[in-house]
């Protein structure tokens, strides 16, 4: 494996993630992946679980066209959309930290608005291949 992920024992323990991911290998970056299909369609319009899936789905397809497993991935940053609170943050990280791209050091944000009409979930990762 081309990346090392460790929690490091000073520091308070994450939620369901490494505080640092060592790499070695080919760096493969993505675009922030987006809740449309393949016909450019938002998918799950309102419903931040069902984007959050096709978000993630169809970010390990671009991985999987880099070369890279979710096992490459050194760090991802997740974007919600958040008009009232913090709500919303717990729903997208509960999807996020069951997926295939779990344990990977992350940033969760919650933002004002994202690039697609109705989008309210994006994620873009950094993943290393040997």
């Amino acid at each position: 494996m081309s990346v090392e992920r460790h929690v490091v024992p000073g520091l308070f323990p994450p939620p369901d993630y490494a505080h640092v991911a060592i790499a070695q290998g080919r760096l493969v970056l993505t675009a922030g992946g987006v809740p449309l299909d393949a016909e450019g369609t938002l998918v799950g319009p309102g419903d931040y679980v069902e984007q959050s899936r096709r978000v993630i789905a169809n970010l390990l397809e671009a991985l999987d066209a880099g070369g890279a497993t979710p096992a490459d991935v050194a760090k991802t940053t997740v974007y919600v959309v958040t008009p009232h609170g913090r709500g919303p943050l717990g729903e997208v990280w509960d999807v996020v930290r069951t997926s295939p791209l779990a344990g990977a050091p992350s940033t969760l944000l919650g933002v004002s608005t994202l690039g697609y009409e109705g989008q309210l979930v994006e994620i873009e990762a950094i993943a290393v291949v040997a």
